[in-house]
């Protein structure tokens, strides 16, 4: 019988295979299950591949800096509608916010002045700010996605600075080791793979010359292991898993960098872009969120999964590959999600009867309609909920929390009309006879706006 370490290991291989990869790494980490790793090929060097090789993760770093960024917001040293230039003395560019950078909505030009893909040759610290003067805001800010690495060091600068280290330093110190990212680094350090163009013609693969990318680190610098990458994949997507006590970052935080702020292609919406994270929707209201890596000589795809029947708690993975060339890696890391979640699905909770929803709203429970539609109310998992009667299986219902002062007003914390306020209204027996959500008008029977009941004809 072909268990699902085989499965995968063998799309793992198939890959590999194909894309012509040097060197490919891949991990899945799920909290219900021990962590599944596959390494297929050599590193083109004297060391062994295994599940301790390095590889370089590119834009992946993307999401520690966005991490960093919205931990500073957190403990309040920044807002995320903060020109840039409130926190750093730019010579040009100091209007563009901290949300436009994150998101890549700033218009910013993509790298720093220069050609710095030809000399390989990243600037320092005081050259990329100095330089700032001539680099151009390509398109009107707010305009569209741009993805712009110039931008994302420029927030690395201000974490360093308001948080009075390196960027690497604040790094290590406040992401990787409190989340146990030992073998994430700056550096590639004794275990690395080797990166390489595979030629289009042939079977040669050539090295890549070794890049260290200075002020733009915190775009694309780190190294790591496919171990270390399905953690952080699984903390993107399930962050209450990985750092309970949030420690790291709160996971509303981490929801709130989940939230699409623009779609990177204007005619086929299939992926989004949220606080410098990538997401991908799949199919049945399924999400993949993370991002894509590429430098000279590697790619990688670092996903974590949420939503769907089968997703198992903390679930993402990682694939990392030696060939600047090898595109499979990056369908990959989405392909071995899918499988796992239909082949090794998690375990179904078995239902167990709960305690009765509170005297005050038992009464209010059950159908009523707001503007022509029905709509069910009920009481789970401790809490007021309301549905659609149509609303498809999966679609998430609302979710309200009672105003302490007022009992008989609530605001909604998720779903339809998240943020707005539920008010009950109750005749002189204290039944609730009507509703008010986003202030319309909610009613036992279906009636038109201008109170015409179809029940009671009139």
């Amino acid at each position: 019988m072909t268990t699902i370490s085989d499965r995968l290991g063998r799309m793992t291989r198939q890959a590999q295979a194909k894309g012509r990869i040097p060197a490919v790494s891949a991990a899945l980490h799920r909290a219900d299950r021990p962590l599944w790793t596959c390494a297929v090929g050599g590193t083109g060097n004297d060391t062994p591949l295994d599940e301790e090789t390095v590889f370089r993760i590119g834009s992946v770093t993307k999401t520690f800096t966005a991490a960093l960024v919205m931990q500073c917001r957190d403990d309040g040293l920044l807002d995320l509608d903060d020109p840039v230039g409130r926190h750093l003395d730019l010579p040009a560019h100091g209007e563009l916010t901290v949300r436009r950078l994150l998101s890549h909505t700033a218009g910013l030009q993509r790298e720093p002045h220069g050609d710095v893909w030809d000399s390989l040759r990243a600037p320092a610290v005081e050259e990329l700010l100095a330089d700032l003067a001539r680099a151009e805001r390509v398109l009107p800010t707010g305009r569209r996605f741009h993805y712009s690495n110039l931008g994302v060091a420029l927030l690395g600068e201000l974490v360093a600075r308001r948080r009075g280290g390196t960027w690497a330093e604040v790094l290590a110190d406040r992401v990787l080791t409190p989340l146990g990212l030992a073998a994430t680094a700056t550096v590639p350090g004794e275990r690395a793979a080797t990166g390489h163009l595979v030629d289009a013609y042939s079977d040669e693969a050539h090295p890549e010359p070794p890049t260290d990318f200075g002020a733009v680190a915190p775009a694309a610098q780190l190294w790591s292991t496919a171990s270390d990458m399905a953690r952080w994949a699984a903390f993107l997507a399930d962050p209450a898993a990985l750092d309970p006590a949030g420690a790291v970052l709160a996971p509303a935080t981490v929801e709130e960098m989940r939230w699409p702020l623009t779609t990177t292609d204007e005619s086929l919406w299939a992926a989004g872009f949220g606080l410098g994270l990538i997401l991908v929707p799949q199919p049945d209201r399924v999400t993949h969120v993370g991002h894509d890596g590429a430098m000279p000589g590697f790619l990688a795809a670092v996903y974590g999964r949420r939503g769907g029947a089968g997703t198992a708690g903390a679930m993402g993975c990682a694939v990392l590959g030696s060939s600047g060339a090898g595109v499979e890696v990056l369908d990959l890391a989405h392909a071995l999600l899918a499988a796992a979640a239909e082949h090794d699905p998690a375990e179904i909770e078995p239902w167990r009867p709960g305690p009765p929803a509170p005297a005050h709203l038992r009464g209010m429970l059950g159908r009523w309609w707001g503007e022509g539609f029905e709509y069910v109310f009920s009481w789970h998992d401790g809490a007021l909920r309301a549905r659609g009667a149509d609303d498809p299986a999966g679609k998430p219902p609302a979710v309200f929390a009672p105003l302490a002062e007022r009992p008989d007003v609530f605001r909604t914390i998720s779903g339809r009309e998240s943020g707005e306020l539920l008010r009950l209204t109750r005749d002189e027996h204290g039944v609730v006879v009507r509703m008010h959500w986003a202030t319309y008008r909610f009613t036992r029977a279906q009636e038109t706006f201008g109170g015409y009941d179809f029940r009671a004809g009139g």
